[in-house]
Protein backbone atom coordinates (compact mmCIF):
# COMPACT_ATOMS: atom_id res chain seq x y z
CA UNK A 1 0.00 0.00 0.00
CA UNK A 2 1.36 3.57 -0.72
CA UNK A 3 1.12 6.27 1.48
CA UNK A 4 -2.22 8.07 1.74
CA UNK A 5 -0.58 11.56 2.83
CA UNK A 6 2.15 13.55 4.13
CA UNK A 7 2.96 14.59 7.61
CA UNK A 8 6.00 16.51 9.37
CA UNK A 9 7.74 15.50 6.11
CA UNK A 10 7.08 11.98 6.34
CA UNK A 11 4.91 9.29 4.15
CA UNK A 12 1.94 7.80 6.37
CA UNK A 13 0.20 5.11 6.12
CA UNK A 14 -3.26 3.78 8.04
CA UNK A 15 -1.99 0.12 8.28
CA UNK A 16 1.58 -1.46 9.10
CA UNK A 17 3.33 -2.53 5.96
CA UNK A 18 6.61 -3.92 5.42
CA UNK A 19 7.65 -0.01 4.49
CA UNK A 20 5.51 1.58 6.98
CA UNK A 21 6.49 -0.29 10.27
CA UNK A 22 6.96 2.54 12.85
CA UNK A 23 3.50 3.76 14.76
CA UNK A 24 3.00 7.40 15.41
CA UNK A 25 -0.50 8.83 17.39
CA UNK A 26 -1.18 12.21 16.14
CA UNK A 27 -3.95 14.83 16.47
CA UNK A 28 -7.13 13.48 13.87
CA UNK A 29 -6.80 17.53 13.02
CA UNK A 30 -3.22 17.22 11.21
CA UNK A 31 -4.75 15.18 8.52
CA UNK A 32 -7.30 15.72 5.49
CA UNK A 33 -11.09 15.00 6.86
CA UNK A 34 -11.17 13.24 3.81
CA UNK A 35 -8.79 10.44 4.93
CA UNK A 36 -9.10 10.84 8.68
CA UNK A 37 -11.75 8.11 9.05
CA UNK A 38 -9.16 5.21 7.45
CA UNK A 39 -7.14 5.44 10.57
CA UNK A 40 -7.35 3.84 13.70
CA UNK A 41 -7.74 5.26 16.90
CA UNK A 42 -6.22 3.40 19.49
CA UNK A 43 -7.29 5.26 23.01
CA UNK A 44 -10.43 5.49 24.09
CA UNK A 45 -9.34 8.24 26.38
CA UNK A 46 -7.85 10.13 23.73
CA UNK A 47 -10.24 9.44 20.81
CA UNK A 48 -9.08 12.40 18.99
CA UNK A 49 -5.26 10.53 18.60
CA UNK A 50 -5.05 8.07 15.55
CA UNK A 51 -2.35 5.78 14.82
CA UNK A 52 -0.11 6.57 11.77
CA UNK A 53 2.35 4.22 10.42
CA UNK A 54 5.61 5.54 9.24
CA UNK A 55 8.60 4.51 7.45
CA UNK A 56 11.68 4.27 9.83
CA UNK A 57 14.00 4.96 6.80
CA UNK A 58 12.56 8.33 6.19
CA UNK A 59 13.63 9.51 10.33
CA UNK A 60 16.00 12.31 10.71
CA UNK A 61 16.77 13.86 13.98
CA UNK A 62 13.83 16.34 13.97
CA UNK A 63 11.23 13.39 13.52
CA UNK A 64 13.21 10.30 15.36
CA UNK A 65 10.51 11.42 18.58
CA UNK A 66 6.15 11.69 18.86
CA UNK A 67 5.60 14.35 21.44
CA UNK A 68 1.56 13.74 21.90
CA UNK A 69 0.18 16.95 23.75
CA UNK A 70 -2.74 15.90 26.67
CA UNK A 71 -3.03 18.94 28.07
CA UNK A 72 -6.66 18.92 26.55
CA UNK A 73 -6.83 15.84 28.57
CA UNK A 74 -5.88 16.82 32.04
CA UNK A 75 -8.53 18.26 34.81
CA UNK A 76 -6.76 21.56 36.26
CA UNK A 77 -3.82 20.02 38.67
CA UNK A 78 -2.97 20.90 42.34
CA UNK A 79 0.23 18.92 42.99
CA UNK A 80 2.92 19.56 46.26
CA UNK A 81 5.96 17.92 47.36
CA UNK A 82 6.87 16.65 51.27
CA UNK A 83 8.91 14.88 53.17
CA UNK A 84 12.73 15.64 51.12
CA UNK A 85 15.31 12.88 51.82
CA UNK A 86 18.70 12.89 50.67
CA UNK A 87 19.40 9.49 49.66
CA UNK A 88 22.57 9.95 48.50
CA UNK A 89 25.20 12.90 47.18
CA UNK A 90 22.67 14.41 44.11
CA UNK A 91 19.93 12.01 44.99
CA UNK A 92 17.01 13.74 46.54
CA UNK A 93 14.05 11.55 47.27
CA UNK A 94 10.33 13.17 47.66
CA UNK A 95 6.79 12.10 48.02
CA UNK A 96 4.49 13.80 45.57
CA UNK A 97 0.45 14.93 46.68
CA UNK A 98 -2.07 16.14 45.43
CA UNK A 99 -3.81 15.11 41.85
CA UNK A 100 -2.14 12.09 41.72
CA UNK A 101 -5.41 10.55 39.83
CA UNK A 102 -5.68 12.75 37.19
CA UNK A 103 -1.59 12.13 36.39
CA UNK A 104 -2.60 8.33 36.33
CA UNK A 105 -4.81 9.37 33.67
CA UNK A 106 -1.57 9.53 31.28
CA UNK A 107 -0.66 6.06 31.86
CA UNK A 108 -4.62 5.01 30.82
CA UNK A 109 -3.56 6.74 27.15
CA UNK A 110 -2.20 3.29 26.35
CA UNK A 111 0.00 4.94 23.50
CA UNK A 112 3.02 3.40 24.10
CA UNK A 113 5.48 2.15 21.92
CA UNK A 114 9.40 0.99 21.70
CA UNK A 115 11.73 3.55 21.62
CA UNK A 116 14.53 3.29 18.82
CA UNK A 117 16.75 2.29 20.99
CA UNK A 118 15.29 -0.30 22.86
CA UNK A 119 18.31 -3.07 22.89
CA UNK A 120 19.20 -0.46 25.65
CA UNK A 121 15.95 1.79 27.17
CA UNK A 122 13.59 -1.51 27.29
CA UNK A 123 10.23 -1.59 28.09
CA UNK A 124 7.90 0.90 25.99
CA UNK A 125 7.65 4.79 26.71
CA UNK A 126 5.10 7.86 25.13
CA UNK A 127 6.56 11.30 24.86
CA UNK A 128 4.06 14.16 26.35
CA UNK A 129 3.92 17.48 25.94
CA UNK A 130 2.41 19.11 29.35
CA UNK A 131 2.29 22.77 29.97
CA UNK A 132 0.06 22.70 32.96
CA UNK A 133 1.71 19.40 34.29
CA UNK A 134 5.09 21.48 34.00
CA UNK A 135 3.40 24.70 35.55
CA UNK A 136 2.26 22.57 38.77
CA UNK A 137 5.31 20.95 39.07
CA UNK A 138 7.69 23.81 38.85
CA UNK A 139 5.16 25.26 41.65
CA UNK A 140 5.55 22.26 43.65
CA UNK A 141 9.53 22.43 43.26
CA UNK A 142 10.09 25.92 44.53
CA UNK A 143 7.91 25.08 47.72
CA UNK A 144 9.82 21.98 48.68
CA UNK A 145 13.60 21.98 47.05
CA UNK A 146 16.56 22.83 49.52
CA UNK A 147 17.91 26.46 48.72
CA UNK A 148 20.89 25.07 47.02
CA UNK A 149 18.99 23.30 44.40
CA UNK A 150 16.74 26.03 43.22
CA UNK A 151 20.14 28.70 42.56
CA UNK A 152 19.56 29.60 38.75
CA UNK A 153 16.07 27.33 38.39
CA UNK A 154 13.31 29.09 35.80
CA UNK A 155 11.00 25.56 35.22
CA UNK A 156 10.31 22.10 34.96
CA UNK A 157 10.67 21.19 31.00
CA UNK A 158 6.96 20.73 30.19
CA UNK A 159 8.01 17.54 27.73
CA UNK A 160 7.73 14.41 29.72
CA UNK A 161 8.43 10.62 28.94
CA UNK A 162 6.39 8.19 30.34
CA UNK A 163 7.77 4.82 30.38
CA UNK A 164 6.06 1.51 31.49
CA UNK A 165 8.14 -1.44 31.74
CA UNK A 166 6.33 -5.07 32.61
CA UNK A 167 8.21 -8.05 34.32
CA UNK A 168 10.34 -9.47 32.53
CA UNK A 169 11.15 -6.53 30.44
CA UNK A 170 14.67 -5.81 29.30
CA UNK A 171 16.44 -3.31 31.84
CA UNK A 172 16.83 0.36 31.25
CA UNK A 173 20.94 0.27 31.08
CA UNK A 174 23.44 1.71 32.37
CA UNK A 175 23.29 5.49 30.62
CA UNK A 176 23.50 9.31 31.59
CA UNK A 177 20.16 11.34 30.77
CA UNK A 178 21.09 13.96 28.05
CA UNK A 179 21.16 17.86 29.12
CA UNK A 180 18.53 20.26 28.03
CA UNK A 181 19.85 22.86 26.39
CA UNK A 182 18.40 26.25 25.17
CA UNK A 183 21.09 28.45 23.48
CA UNK A 184 18.95 31.28 23.09
CA UNK A 185 17.97 31.60 26.77
CA UNK A 186 21.36 30.02 28.51
CA UNK A 187 19.13 27.10 29.52
CA UNK A 188 20.71 24.39 30.40
CA UNK A 189 19.17 21.27 32.51
CA UNK A 190 20.63 20.11 35.67
CA UNK A 191 18.63 17.64 37.56
CA UNK A 192 16.31 15.51 36.11
CA UNK A 193 12.87 14.47 37.98
CA UNK A 194 11.75 11.00 38.22
CA UNK A 195 7.88 10.58 39.00
CA UNK A 196 7.16 6.83 39.68
CA UNK A 197 3.39 6.16 39.30
CA UNK A 198 3.51 2.55 40.12
CA UNK A 199 5.36 1.38 43.11
CA UNK A 200 7.04 -2.34 43.38
CA UNK A 201 10.19 -3.78 43.65
CA UNK A 202 13.31 -4.77 41.83
CA UNK A 203 16.62 -6.42 41.85
CA UNK A 204 17.68 -3.15 42.02
CA UNK A 205 14.76 -1.10 40.69
CA UNK A 206 17.37 1.48 40.35
CA UNK A 207 21.23 1.78 40.77
CA UNK A 208 22.78 5.11 40.97
CA UNK A 209 26.53 4.76 41.61
CA UNK A 210 26.21 2.82 44.73
CA UNK A 211 23.23 3.61 45.56
CA UNK A 212 20.85 0.38 45.41
CA UNK A 213 17.25 1.47 45.72
CA UNK A 214 15.25 -1.97 45.92
CA UNK A 215 11.92 -0.64 46.71
CA UNK A 216 9.92 2.53 45.23
CA UNK A 217 6.66 3.81 46.61
CA UNK A 218 3.86 4.85 44.49
CA UNK A 219 4.39 8.61 43.99
CA UNK A 220 7.72 8.90 45.23
CA UNK A 221 9.63 11.51 43.39
CA UNK A 222 13.69 11.30 42.89
CA UNK A 223 15.81 14.56 41.80
CA UNK A 224 18.81 13.00 40.16
CA UNK A 225 21.80 15.18 39.36
CA UNK A 226 22.24 14.72 35.98
CA UNK A 227 26.38 13.82 36.40
CA UNK A 228 25.35 10.54 37.94
CA UNK A 229 25.05 7.80 35.63
CA UNK A 230 21.90 4.97 36.40
CA UNK A 231 20.10 1.91 35.36
CA UNK A 232 16.46 0.56 35.87
CA UNK A 233 15.25 -3.06 36.40
CA UNK A 234 11.89 -4.00 35.55
CA UNK A 235 9.58 -4.36 39.07
CA UNK A 236 8.76 -8.38 39.84
CA UNK A 237 5.56 -7.61 41.17
CA UNK A 238 4.06 -5.31 38.36
CA UNK A 239 4.13 -2.40 36.16
CA UNK A 240 6.84 0.06 36.40
CA UNK A 241 5.99 3.21 35.31
CA UNK A 242 7.48 6.72 35.80
CA UNK A 243 7.62 10.11 34.23
CA UNK A 244 10.94 11.86 32.99
CA UNK A 245 11.35 15.71 32.64
CA UNK A 246 14.21 18.17 33.65
CA UNK A 247 14.60 21.09 36.07
CA UNK A 248 15.50 23.85 33.75
CA UNK A 249 17.87 26.50 35.07
CA UNK A 250 19.17 29.70 33.54
CA UNK A 251 23.27 30.03 33.47
CA UNK A 252 24.86 33.13 31.58
CA UNK A 253 27.91 32.32 32.45
CA UNK A 254 28.71 28.57 30.26
CA UNK A 255 31.36 27.83 28.14
CA UNK A 256 31.49 26.03 24.83
CA UNK A 257 33.68 23.36 23.61
CA UNK A 258 32.47 22.54 19.81
CA UNK A 259 33.84 19.19 20.36
CA UNK A 260 30.87 18.52 22.55
CA UNK A 261 28.70 19.49 19.78
CA UNK A 262 30.69 17.11 16.82
CA UNK A 263 30.02 14.37 19.44
CA UNK A 264 26.43 15.20 19.50
CA UNK A 265 25.97 15.39 15.71
CA UNK A 266 27.45 12.00 15.55
CA UNK A 267 25.37 10.49 18.12
CA UNK A 268 21.77 11.64 16.27
CA UNK A 269 23.14 10.77 13.06
CA UNK A 270 23.86 7.03 14.73
CA UNK A 271 20.31 7.16 15.76
CA UNK A 272 19.17 7.14 12.26
CA UNK A 273 21.71 5.14 10.51
CA UNK A 274 21.00 2.34 13.34
CA UNK A 275 17.67 1.89 11.42
CA UNK A 276 19.27 0.05 8.65
CA UNK A 277 22.68 -1.27 10.58
CA UNK A 278 21.35 -1.82 14.21
CA UNK A 279 25.10 -2.42 14.87
CA UNK A 280 25.26 1.03 15.12
CA UNK A 281 22.89 1.44 17.79
CA UNK A 282 25.24 0.43 20.74
CA UNK A 283 27.91 3.45 19.19
CA UNK A 284 25.01 6.29 19.22
CA UNK A 285 24.13 5.28 22.63
CA UNK A 286 27.77 5.45 23.87
CA UNK A 287 28.32 8.50 21.66
CA UNK A 288 24.58 10.12 23.12
CA UNK A 289 26.72 9.33 27.00
CA UNK A 290 30.00 10.79 26.01
CA UNK A 291 28.88 13.84 25.39
CA UNK A 292 26.26 14.20 28.33
CA UNK A 293 29.27 13.43 30.22
CA UNK A 294 31.47 15.98 28.75
CA UNK A 295 28.53 18.80 29.43
CA UNK A 296 30.15 18.57 33.08
CA UNK A 297 33.97 17.30 32.81
CA UNK A 298 35.05 17.64 29.20
CA UNK A 299 36.18 15.38 26.56
CA UNK A 300 38.12 12.93 28.52
CA UNK A 301 39.17 10.82 25.73
CA UNK A 302 38.61 10.75 22.23
CA UNK A 303 37.58 7.24 20.39
CA UNK A 304 39.86 4.66 19.54
CA UNK A 305 37.98 3.44 16.82
CA UNK A 306 35.52 5.73 15.77
CA UNK A 307 32.43 4.71 13.47
CA UNK A 308 32.01 6.06 10.31
CA UNK A 309 30.47 5.40 7.03
CA UNK A 310 31.05 4.92 3.73
CA UNK A 311 28.16 5.63 1.66
CA UNK A 312 27.75 6.14 -2.47
CA UNK A 313 24.92 8.07 -4.25
CA UNK A 314 24.36 8.22 -7.63
CA UNK A 315 28.40 7.87 -8.10
CA UNK A 316 29.35 9.64 -5.94
CA UNK A 317 31.69 8.12 -3.04
CA UNK A 318 32.22 10.12 0.44
CA UNK A 319 32.78 8.96 4.01
CA UNK A 320 30.56 10.55 6.64
CA UNK A 321 29.47 10.24 10.88
CA UNK A 322 27.31 13.22 11.27
CA UNK A 323 29.78 15.55 11.60
CA UNK A 324 32.54 15.22 9.31
CA UNK A 325 32.49 14.72 5.73
CA UNK A 326 34.78 13.86 3.31
CA UNK A 327 34.47 13.81 -0.77
CA UNK A 328 36.92 13.30 -3.47
CA UNK A 329 38.56 17.19 -3.78
CA UNK A 330 38.53 16.78 -7.70
CA UNK A 331 35.68 15.25 -8.33
CA UNK A 332 32.57 17.48 -6.81
CA UNK A 333 32.68 21.17 -6.24
CA UNK A 334 32.20 22.68 -2.61
CA UNK A 335 28.43 23.72 -3.33
CA UNK A 336 27.84 19.83 -4.42
CA UNK A 337 29.39 19.04 -1.43
CA UNK A 338 27.67 21.10 0.68
CA UNK A 339 24.75 20.19 -0.82
CA UNK A 340 25.00 16.37 -0.69
CA UNK A 341 26.00 16.74 3.11
CA UNK A 342 22.56 18.36 4.02
CA UNK A 343 20.45 16.07 1.63
CA UNK A 344 22.24 12.95 3.62
CA UNK A 345 22.05 14.90 7.74
CA UNK A 346 18.63 15.92 7.11
CA UNK A 347 17.51 12.84 5.49
CA UNK A 348 15.73 14.68 2.54
CA UNK A 349 13.00 13.35 0.27
CA UNK A 350 14.43 13.17 -3.63
CA UNK A 351 12.13 11.45 -5.96
CA UNK A 352 9.79 10.44 -3.08
CA UNK A 353 12.20 8.23 -1.47
CA UNK A 354 14.81 8.83 1.56
CA UNK A 355 18.14 10.04 0.65
CA UNK A 356 19.94 7.45 2.84
CA UNK A 357 17.55 4.81 1.72
CA UNK A 358 19.38 5.61 -1.93
CA UNK A 359 22.49 5.48 -1.15
CA UNK A 360 24.58 2.28 -0.22
CA UNK A 361 26.30 2.44 2.74
CA UNK A 362 29.28 0.41 4.78
CA UNK A 363 30.00 1.05 8.03
CA UNK A 364 33.71 1.07 9.24
CA UNK A 365 35.27 1.09 12.37
CA UNK A 366 38.85 1.71 12.23
CA UNK A 367 40.76 4.23 14.17
CA UNK A 368 40.64 8.07 13.58
CA UNK A 369 43.26 7.86 10.49
CA UNK A 370 43.12 10.91 7.68
CA UNK A 371 45.59 9.75 6.00
CA UNK A 372 43.78 5.92 5.26
CA UNK A 373 40.69 8.00 4.34
CA UNK A 374 42.62 10.06 1.77
CA UNK A 375 44.29 6.69 0.27
CA UNK A 376 40.91 5.77 -0.19
CA UNK A 377 39.09 8.92 -1.09
CA UNK A 378 41.96 9.00 -3.85
CA UNK A 379 40.71 5.95 -6.00
CA UNK A 380 37.86 8.11 -6.36
CA UNK A 381 39.33 11.40 -7.34
CA UNK A 382 38.77 11.56 -10.60
CA UNK A 383 37.28 14.78 -12.53
CA UNK A 384 33.88 13.81 -13.78
CA UNK A 385 32.56 15.07 -17.14
CA UNK A 386 29.10 16.18 -15.92
CA UNK A 387 27.94 17.56 -12.86
CA UNK A 388 26.25 15.71 -10.01
CA UNK A 389 23.76 18.11 -9.72
CA UNK A 390 22.22 19.95 -12.94
CA UNK A 391 22.07 24.06 -12.69
CA UNK A 392 19.07 25.41 -12.47
CA UNK A 393 17.23 28.57 -13.93
CA UNK A 394 14.54 29.68 -11.90
CA UNK A 395 13.05 32.16 -14.07
CA UNK A 396 12.78 29.38 -16.56
CA UNK A 397 10.05 27.48 -14.24
CA UNK A 398 8.20 30.89 -14.92
CA UNK A 399 7.38 32.14 -18.43
CA UNK A 400 5.66 35.48 -18.95
CA UNK A 401 2.02 35.24 -20.15
CA UNK A 402 1.04 36.66 -23.49
CA UNK A 403 -1.87 39.31 -22.75
CA UNK A 404 -4.83 39.62 -25.31
CA UNK A 405 -7.59 42.44 -25.33
CA UNK A 406 -9.62 39.54 -23.80
CA UNK A 407 -10.71 40.31 -20.79
CA UNK A 408 -14.45 37.72 -19.60
CA UNK A 409 -17.30 35.90 -20.99
CA UNK A 410 -19.50 38.86 -20.88
CA UNK A 411 -17.38 41.29 -22.44
CA UNK A 412 -15.69 38.58 -25.41
CA UNK A 413 -18.26 36.18 -25.82
CA UNK A 414 -17.09 33.61 -28.70
CA UNK A 415 -13.84 35.56 -28.98
CA UNK A 416 -13.05 34.35 -24.98
CA UNK A 417 -9.92 32.38 -24.45
CA UNK A 418 -8.65 31.72 -20.60
CA UNK A 419 -5.22 32.01 -21.42
CA UNK A 420 -5.23 35.40 -23.03
CA UNK A 421 -7.77 37.06 -20.17
CA UNK A 422 -6.45 39.72 -18.35
CA UNK A 423 -8.24 38.64 -15.21
CA UNK A 424 -6.75 35.11 -15.36
CA UNK A 425 -3.09 36.33 -16.54
CA UNK A 426 -3.24 38.77 -13.72
CA UNK A 427 -4.38 36.25 -10.86
CA UNK A 428 -1.90 33.41 -13.39
CA UNK A 429 1.45 35.92 -12.13
CA UNK A 430 0.47 35.94 -8.87
CA UNK A 431 0.80 32.54 -8.55
CA UNK A 432 3.92 32.73 -10.42
CA UNK A 433 5.41 35.34 -7.80
CA UNK A 434 4.00 33.31 -4.84
CA UNK A 435 5.61 30.82 -5.82
CA UNK A 436 8.82 32.43 -6.87
CA UNK A 437 8.98 33.32 -3.09
CA UNK A 438 8.96 29.87 -2.00
CA UNK A 439 11.69 28.74 -4.65
CA UNK A 440 13.98 31.46 -5.02
CA UNK A 441 15.24 31.16 -1.65
CA UNK A 442 15.99 27.44 -1.99
CA UNK A 443 19.53 26.83 -2.24
CA UNK A 444 18.35 23.06 -3.78
CA UNK A 445 15.25 21.88 -5.49
CA UNK A 446 14.25 18.73 -6.41
CA UNK A 447 11.76 17.86 -9.55
CA UNK A 448 10.95 14.21 -9.70
CA UNK A 449 14.35 12.33 -9.25
CA UNK A 450 16.61 15.48 -10.32
CA UNK A 451 18.32 17.33 -7.50
CA UNK A 452 19.07 20.89 -8.95
CA UNK A 453 21.35 23.15 -6.81
CA UNK A 454 21.02 26.96 -7.11
CA UNK A 455 25.03 27.52 -6.82
CA UNK A 456 24.16 31.77 -5.92
CA UNK A 457 22.79 30.39 -2.94
CA UNK A 458 26.00 28.85 -1.47
CA UNK A 459 28.41 31.39 -0.90
CA UNK A 460 32.36 30.45 0.08
CA UNK A 461 34.31 32.63 2.08
CA UNK A 462 37.76 31.57 3.42
CA UNK A 463 36.87 28.14 5.50
CA UNK A 464 33.34 28.59 6.01
CA UNK A 465 30.07 28.21 3.01
CA UNK A 466 27.30 29.94 3.71
CA UNK A 467 23.75 28.47 2.63
CA UNK A 468 21.46 31.18 2.10
CA UNK A 469 18.01 30.54 2.72
CA UNK A 470 16.01 33.93 2.28
CA UNK A 471 15.54 36.30 -0.22
CA UNK A 472 12.30 39.08 -0.69
CA UNK A 473 10.53 40.27 -3.72
CA UNK A 474 8.07 42.66 -4.29
CA UNK A 475 4.59 41.53 -4.12
CA UNK A 476 2.18 42.76 -7.50
CA UNK A 477 -1.17 44.01 -7.61
CA UNK A 478 -3.28 45.76 -10.07
CA UNK A 479 -6.94 46.24 -11.06
CA UNK A 480 -9.21 43.78 -12.46
CA UNK A 481 -12.86 43.80 -14.16
CA UNK A 482 -15.56 42.23 -12.20
CA UNK A 483 -17.08 39.12 -14.17
CA UNK A 484 -19.52 35.98 -13.50
CA UNK A 485 -16.19 33.57 -13.34
CA UNK A 486 -13.50 33.47 -11.03
CA UNK A 487 -10.25 33.54 -11.95
CA UNK A 488 -8.96 31.06 -9.38
CA UNK A 489 -11.04 28.33 -11.24
CA UNK A 490 -8.73 28.82 -14.05
CA UNK A 491 -5.37 28.25 -12.83
CA UNK A 492 -4.48 24.86 -11.49
CA UNK A 493 -1.29 22.74 -10.59
CA UNK A 494 1.33 21.70 -14.04
CA UNK A 495 3.94 20.18 -11.78
CA UNK A 496 5.26 20.39 -8.35
CA UNK A 497 9.17 21.06 -6.89
CA UNK A 498 10.05 20.24 -3.96
CA UNK A 499 12.36 23.02 -1.97
CA UNK A 500 14.39 22.69 0.70
CA UNK A 501 15.34 26.17 2.38
CA UNK A 502 17.78 24.79 5.44
CA UNK A 503 18.66 27.41 8.27
CA UNK A 504 21.71 26.34 9.47
CA UNK A 505 25.16 27.76 10.53
CA UNK A 506 28.15 28.43 8.34
CA UNK A 507 29.40 24.65 7.10
CA UNK A 508 32.72 24.77 8.01
CA UNK A 509 35.30 23.04 5.68
CA UNK A 510 39.26 22.30 4.75
CA UNK A 511 41.14 21.11 1.86
CA UNK A 512 43.36 18.36 1.50
CA UNK A 513 45.72 16.41 -0.88
CA UNK A 514 42.46 14.29 -2.27
CA UNK A 515 39.56 15.85 -0.01
CA UNK A 516 37.05 18.17 0.70
CA UNK A 517 36.68 17.95 4.47
CA UNK A 518 33.31 19.69 5.38
CA UNK A 519 32.18 19.75 9.18
CA UNK A 520 28.30 20.57 9.63
CA UNK A 521 28.35 21.67 13.11
CA UNK A 522 24.23 22.46 13.07
CA UNK A 523 23.97 21.42 17.06
CA UNK A 524 26.33 24.15 18.29
CA UNK A 525 26.80 21.77 21.87
CA UNK A 526 23.02 20.56 21.32
CA UNK A 527 21.51 23.34 19.68
CA UNK A 528 19.24 22.10 16.75
CA UNK A 529 19.62 23.19 13.54
CA UNK A 530 16.29 24.25 11.34
CA UNK A 531 14.59 23.86 8.10
CA UNK A 532 11.99 24.00 6.03
CA UNK A 533 10.97 21.35 3.12
CA UNK A 534 7.88 21.77 0.99
CA UNK A 535 6.17 21.28 -2.69
CA UNK A 536 5.63 24.36 -4.85
CA UNK A 537 3.01 23.62 -7.08
CA UNK A 538 4.09 25.35 -10.70
CA UNK A 539 0.65 27.22 -12.32
CA UNK A 540 -0.49 26.75 -15.32
CA UNK A 541 -3.90 28.32 -17.11
CA UNK A 542 -6.72 25.93 -18.04
CA UNK A 543 -8.61 26.71 -20.89
CA UNK A 544 -11.67 25.15 -18.90
CA UNK A 545 -12.46 25.92 -15.63
CA UNK A 546 -12.75 23.61 -13.07
CA UNK A 547 -15.98 22.66 -11.12
CA UNK A 548 -17.38 25.23 -8.58
CA UNK A 549 -15.40 24.81 -5.59
CA UNK A 550 -12.45 22.69 -6.51
CA UNK A 551 -10.04 26.08 -7.18
CA UNK A 552 -6.76 23.30 -7.51
CA UNK A 553 -3.86 25.87 -7.37
CA UNK A 554 -5.24 27.58 -4.87
CA UNK A 555 -5.88 24.32 -1.95
CA UNK A 556 -2.06 23.22 -2.93
CA UNK A 557 -0.94 26.67 -2.29
CA UNK A 558 -2.54 26.77 1.20
CA UNK A 559 -0.73 23.59 1.71
CA UNK A 560 2.24 25.24 2.33
CA UNK A 561 0.72 28.08 4.49
CA UNK A 562 1.41 27.70 8.42
CA UNK A 563 -2.43 29.00 8.75
CA UNK A 564 -5.27 30.06 6.36
CA UNK A 565 -7.45 31.11 8.48
CA UNK A 566 -10.71 33.79 7.09
CA UNK A 567 -10.35 37.55 8.31
CA UNK A 568 -12.13 40.05 7.87
CA UNK A 569 -11.89 41.02 3.75
CA UNK A 570 -9.48 44.47 3.39
CA UNK A 571 -10.76 46.71 0.45
CA UNK A 572 -7.85 45.67 -1.95
CA UNK A 573 -9.24 41.99 -2.43
CA UNK A 574 -10.74 41.49 -5.95
CA UNK A 575 -14.59 40.47 -5.21
CA UNK A 576 -14.05 37.10 -5.99
CA UNK A 577 -11.12 36.50 -3.48
CA UNK A 578 -11.27 34.83 -0.13
CA UNK A 579 -10.60 36.28 3.02
CA UNK A 580 -7.68 34.18 3.68
CA UNK A 581 -3.77 34.75 4.01
CA UNK A 582 -3.02 33.20 0.46
CA UNK A 583 -4.97 36.01 -0.94
CA UNK A 584 -3.73 38.55 1.45
CA UNK A 585 -0.20 37.72 0.40
CA UNK A 586 -1.60 37.77 -3.48
CA UNK A 587 -3.20 41.01 -3.55
CA UNK A 588 -0.92 42.87 -0.90
CA UNK A 589 -0.14 46.26 -2.20
CA UNK A 590 2.24 48.03 -3.00
CA UNK A 591 1.93 46.00 -6.42
CA UNK A 592 3.65 46.28 -9.37
CA UNK A 593 2.59 44.72 -13.09
CA UNK A 594 5.36 42.39 -14.54
CA UNK A 595 4.09 42.26 -18.01
CA UNK A 596 0.34 43.19 -18.41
Amino acid sequence: MTELATLAGLAISPVRTERFTLVRHVDEAALDPAIVDRFERPSAAAPHLVAVYVDPHELSFSTFENIVPVDRLLPPLELALHDPTQLADGVLRLRLAGSTAALAQLDALGVYVAPLNAASRGGRRMIVHSAQLAGALTDAVRAALPAELLAGFVHVNPVFRCNRFEPGDAPFRLHLDTPYYDRARNHISRHTLLIYMTGGSGTPALQIGELAVEHIEPWTCLVLDQRLAHEGQPFVDGAKVFLRTELIYEDAALAHDPAIGALFAKATYLTGEAVRHPELAHRADEAYDRAAAAHWHGIVASWEREPILHKQFRGVHFFANGYDYWFPRHAHSLEECAALALLDVLNASVGGAAFRAQCTSEPIERPVDREALERELAAYDVARTEPVFAAVDKASLFPAPEPDACCCHLHSRERFDATRSLDILEFFERAQVYCRRRIDPAPILIFGDEVMLDPSRFVIERDRIHVLSQSRLAPVHFAACRWDHEPTRYVDVDYAIGALQPLVPPILFERTPHAHHLMLDFFRNTWTVGHRSYGVPIPYIRTEPVGEGLLPWVRAAVQLMDVDELYPRPSYLPWWARGSMLFYELFAPPYQARSL
